[in-house]
């Protein structure tokens, strides 16, 4: 089972794999900004990997990746509600 480490209070929740990273986040009762509902389009639901960005799912094409270069999201960010985490990593949200 995945773990996901928070880096500004080191706290840590283990998560399903292949559960993406907004459900996880929201089933540990953390808050993740959306106004999509996860559709993909917003990218208010960013998330910075710090560490472990090949346990993640690949980058989408298609709407995903127009949004991520219409709003030049650098690499190390991902959009939560469109990436499945298949291992261990370390995040920050900036806002917990």
């Amino acid at each position: 089972m995945p773990t996901i480490r928070f880096v500004k209070n080191l706290a840590e929740i283990h998560v399903e794999e292949g559960a993406t990273l907004m459900t996880a986040l929201l089933k540990a009762g953390l808050p993740v900004a959306s106004s999509c509902h996860g559709d993909g389009v917003c990218a208010k639901c960013r998330i910075v990997i710090l560490s472990g960005s090949e346990n993640l799912s690949k980058v989408e094409s298609g709407r995903t990746e127009f949004c991520r270069d219409r709003l030049r999201i650098p690499r190390e960010v991902r959009i939560s509600c469109q990436t499945r985490v298949l291992g261990d990593i370390v995040v920050d949200a900036g806002y917990w």
